[in-house]
């Protein structure tokens, strides 16, 4: 993991904020959270102790967790589609909208 550039110039200063969440985007607090972390604990000993944070982090920016959620839950829907569980109009029903 790399978190400063090999060669720092002003070039580096200036285009450093483009590749970051900052901007309003989804992972904006998340990446807020490690990255005061890392400056509270300094680059070495921070990448281990915000581990913990880099984790939430990294699973905001790729959403692993949430796809492979996805994907079980539409593993068991056909299965029980192929069971005979589910039938018709019952198949592909959306859940209430409180039962988040």
């Amino acid at each position: 993991m790399s978190i400063s550039p090999f060669l720092r110039s002003p070039f580096t200063d200036l285009t450093g904020g483009l590749v970051s969440h900052q901007l309003l985007d989804r992972c904006m607090v998340q990446e807020g959270r490690y990255f005061e972390c890392l400056e509270a604990y300094g680059l070495d000993r921070g990448i281990k102790k915000c581990q913990h944070l880099y984790s939430d982090y990294h699973e905001c920016q790729t959403l692993t967790k949430q796809y492979k959620r996805f994907l079980a839950m539409r593993s068991e829907r056909d299965k029980q589609i192929a069971e005979g569980k589910l039938k018709g109009d019952q198949k592909y029903v959306s859940p209430r909208v409180d039962s988040y």
